[in-house]
Protein backbone atom coordinates (compact mmCIF):
# COMPACT_ATOMS: atom_id res chain seq x y z
CA UNK A 1 0.00 0.00 0.00
CA UNK A 2 1.32 3.54 -1.45
CA UNK A 3 1.30 6.80 0.66
CA UNK A 4 -1.25 8.07 -1.57
CA UNK A 5 -3.33 4.77 -0.77
CA UNK A 6 -3.16 5.24 3.04
CA UNK A 7 -4.15 8.65 2.78
CA UNK A 8 -7.43 8.45 0.46
CA UNK A 9 -8.41 5.62 3.04
CA UNK A 10 -8.31 8.00 5.78
CA UNK A 11 -11.16 6.94 8.57
CA UNK A 12 -13.56 10.14 9.80
CA UNK A 13 -12.99 10.48 13.36
CA UNK A 14 -15.64 10.90 15.84
CA UNK A 15 -16.08 12.96 19.45
CA UNK A 16 -17.48 10.21 21.86
CA UNK A 17 -21.25 11.09 21.20
CA UNK A 18 -20.52 9.99 17.53
CA UNK A 19 -20.62 12.96 15.69
CA UNK A 20 -17.51 13.47 13.08
CA UNK A 21 -15.04 15.87 14.51
CA UNK A 22 -14.60 19.52 12.50
CA UNK A 23 -11.48 21.07 14.38
CA UNK A 24 -8.84 20.61 10.95
CA UNK A 25 -6.05 20.67 13.30
CA UNK A 26 -7.57 17.75 15.55
CA UNK A 27 -8.19 15.78 12.47
CA UNK A 28 -4.73 16.84 10.92
CA UNK A 29 -2.97 15.05 14.27
CA UNK A 30 -5.01 12.14 13.76
CA UNK A 31 -4.35 11.12 10.49
CA UNK A 32 -0.54 11.95 10.77
CA UNK A 33 -0.60 9.65 13.96
CA UNK A 34 -2.55 7.39 11.82
CA UNK A 35 -0.13 6.90 8.87
CA UNK A 36 2.66 6.59 11.05
CA UNK A 37 1.48 3.74 12.82
CA UNK A 38 0.52 2.28 9.91
CA UNK A 39 3.49 2.27 8.13
CA UNK A 40 5.32 1.13 11.54
CA UNK A 41 2.71 -1.87 11.76
CA UNK A 42 3.73 -2.18 8.29
CA UNK A 43 7.03 -2.56 8.49
CA UNK A 44 6.84 -4.81 11.49
CA UNK A 45 4.88 -7.45 9.67
CA UNK A 46 6.57 -7.77 6.70
CA UNK A 47 10.17 -7.97 9.20
CA UNK A 48 8.25 -10.92 11.19
CA UNK A 49 7.46 -12.54 7.30
CA UNK A 50 11.14 -12.30 6.72
CA UNK A 51 11.69 -13.54 9.58
CA UNK A 52 9.43 -16.74 9.54
CA UNK A 53 6.92 -15.78 11.94
CA UNK A 54 3.50 -16.74 11.67
CA UNK A 55 1.23 -13.94 10.06
CA UNK A 56 -1.29 -14.77 12.39
CA UNK A 57 0.40 -14.97 15.65
CA UNK A 58 1.75 -11.55 14.59
CA UNK A 59 -1.61 -10.18 13.71
CA UNK A 60 -2.63 -11.98 17.11
CA UNK A 61 0.15 -10.09 19.04
CA UNK A 62 -1.21 -6.89 17.52
CA UNK A 63 -4.89 -7.26 18.14
CA UNK A 64 -3.85 -7.38 22.01
CA UNK A 65 -1.04 -4.42 22.14
CA UNK A 66 -4.40 -2.47 20.99
CA UNK A 67 -6.74 -4.07 23.36
CA UNK A 68 -4.23 -3.63 26.22
CA UNK A 69 -3.86 0.06 25.50
CA UNK A 70 -5.64 1.93 28.43
CA UNK A 71 -7.15 5.47 28.40
CA UNK A 72 -5.10 8.02 30.93
CA UNK A 73 -8.03 9.92 30.30
CA UNK A 74 -11.45 8.00 31.68
CA UNK A 75 -12.64 9.79 34.63
CA UNK A 76 -12.05 7.91 37.86
CA UNK A 77 -14.88 5.56 38.83
CA UNK A 78 -16.61 6.35 42.04
CA UNK A 79 -16.15 4.17 45.16
CA UNK A 80 -19.01 2.70 47.05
Amino acid sequence: MSKSDIITDMPTWHNPDGAPLSCVEKIKVLNENFVELREMMQDALEDALLMGCDEEQFRAVMREVVAELENPYRPAEKKS
